[in-house]
This record gives structure tokens, sequence and C-alpha cells, in this order.
């Protein structure tokens, strides 16, 4: 062999390796899927709907990524079982990050699906209120008590002419009581009370000027810090597979009516329909974006309830790219 045909080999070899490397070093996939699981805080439905879209159509696998989603439900220690290294990523909301952070929690949120808060309290449509003030002049409010929302709404109306009951995830007191009022998901609640036969009327929390980030994906600083590019692939993973949702809810709420037979097919339609807008925002924001302007207004909300100290909530969450 010539000094010519070395020379191609060699050009050849080092052509390979450069490929291999730079493919390594780009899509950093050599190797076993990184395994994680999501601890959702609350059953199967439409609110997890893009993950279980992400899953179903292997668009975590496309990203080379392992997950399993982890069913939750009442109490369910999100924040608790992620400190704890239980799973790797849960579900909650913004106060209650920026209320585990103060208290030495080092957590990031990653993707906020709701831009607007889904929250809000439920009354019978017969009793005429006119407005979220009115539900605090008489009867009774069934809530989580001790709740950011709870203390929110304590500061700003008080309870001093209401009846407080602890909320039991339970429909029937509302429905057999026309005075009740009590707390709900906007995508839920209100949807199984008219089903029911009930015409419920919902005052949203945001009416107030109190609006956290809601359905936030949150892992832990140091996880973030070791599976940086995984966590990107997995955020890119979760937009595509709301993406998907939003224009076909279909085949993600058949799978969850699977896994929760408790809400009908029917209710999983009307719900992915209800919770659009809160996903969209309006205006129209990227789905997962968060900002800080609006870390900040949460922050001083909860310093002014007592529930942090005054801290910068830069470092708390992931800035979209």
């Amino acid at each position: 062999m010539d000094g010519a045909s070395f020379r191609i080999i060699g050009l050849v070899m080092v052509m390979l390796i450069s490929s291999a490397c730079k493919n390594a070093s780009d899509d950093q996939r050599v190797g076993a899927p990184f395994k994680a699981d999501i601890q959702l805080n609350w059953v199967p439905e439409p609110e997890f709907g893009g993950y279980y879209a992400a899953r179903d159509s292997g668009l975590f696998d496309q990203e080379h990524l392992e997950v399993e989603l982890k069913p939750g439900g009442p109490g369910i220690p999100t924040l608790q079982l992620i400190e704890s290294g239980q799973v790797t990523f849960g579900i909650t909301t913004a106060d209650n990050i920026l209320i585990a952070r103060d208290r030495g929690a080092d957590l990031v949120a990653l993707f906020a699906l709701y831009q607007n808060l889904p929250e809000g309290i439920m009354v019978h449509a017969e009793r005429g209120l006119g407005a979220l003030e009115d539900v605090f002049k008489g009867g009774t409010l069934a809530m989580e008590p001790g709740t950011p929302t709870f203390k929110v709404l304590e500061k700003r109306f008080g309870f001093h002419h209401l009846h407080v009951v602890p909320y039991t995830n339970n429909l029937a007191p509302f429905l057999h009581d026309p005075l009740l009022a009590q707390q709900c998901y906007l995508t839920a609640e209100p949807i199984a009370a008219r089903r029911a036969g009930a015409s419920p009327q919902v005052f949203p929390i945001s009416d107030t000027g109190y609006n956290p980030y809601s359905g936030v994906l949150v892992t832990k600083r140091d996880v973030l810090i070791k599976h940086k590019e995984e966590v990107r692939r997995l955020i890119r993973a979760l937009k595509a597979g709301w993406t998907a949702y939003l224009k076909d809810p279909t085949p993600a709420n058949q799978t969850m009516h699977q896994l929760n037979p408790t809400m009908d097919e029917a209710t999983f339609e009307a719900s992915s329909i209800v919770q659009t807008p809160f996903i969209i925002g309006m205006p129209a924001t990227p789905i997962g974006q968060m900002n800080l302007e609006r870390w900040q207004t949460l922050s001083g909300q909860l310093v002014e309830l007592g529930l942090i100290q005054p801290s910068d909530p830069q470092s708390a969450f992931l800035p979209s790219e």
C-alpha cells in the first residue's frame, strides 16, 4: 500500500472519529436512556394530558428519555418526595415552591403549564351573587385551611360572616346545600356539578390579583445541574406533548380515563376544552413559559401574607429558552 493510500485511509478515520465525537457531544444520547419519574399532584385528568400525550406518542423516547408518570391524589406530598430523592420531578404550584424554598429546599421550577390560576370559589347560581366578595357575606365555605389561597381570601375578605368547613374533595355537600360555597378547580368541579344537575357559578381566585403559575414541573437544583441536557430534552418533549394534546386530546383522554374511570369520557372532553385558555394565557404565551416579573409579584404577595421572608426569586425558576 503506497503513501497516498495511507493518507486517504487516515483522513477517512479522522472524519469518522470526528463525526462520532460530534454526535456524542451534540446529542449526548450515547448509552441507556435517562430514567426519571414525574410525580403528579392529582389523579390522571386533563391537567396532565400533555404528559400522557408525550409518553404515549413516543416523544419521550425520541428525546432518549425513559419517563414514568406516577399518579397522585389527595394529600400527596409532592415536594417532600422530590426533596427526599424518592422522585426526580413533580408537579405543584409556584407559591408552594417559594414557600418550600423559604424553608430551605433548593427547588427549581422548570415548566409552568397554567399561565392563569385555574382555581376558584364555586357557588349556586340561584344565590344571585354578583362578585367574589359577596361569597363572604354569609353561608358556608368548604375550603382546605392553611393554603396560600385560603390566606389570600381570609386577608382580603375576612371569614367573620362565614361558617368555614374543611374541603373533602366530595361534591355531594355542595349538591345538597344551596348555601354552600366551595373551592374548586375551574376545569373539574363546575363541570361535574353541572352534569349532576346543579347550576354552578364560579368566581376565579385570580380576580383578587393573586395569580401564581400552576401545574409547575419542579426538581431539585442538583438534578438540574447534573442533568441539564436531559432536563432541556424533557421540557422540549413536554412542549411537543402539550401542543399535540391541545390539537387532539382524545387519545390521551382515553388513556387517562382507563387509569381514572371515576371521570367519564364526556367530562374529560369538556375539561380539556375549558382548560385551554388557562394554558395559552391572555395574551397568548408560549407553552410552559415563565417570567421573572410574575415570580417577583408572587414573592411579594407571600411576604405580605407572612408566609415567606423577602428574597429574590430569580433563582427559583429556569428561564424559558
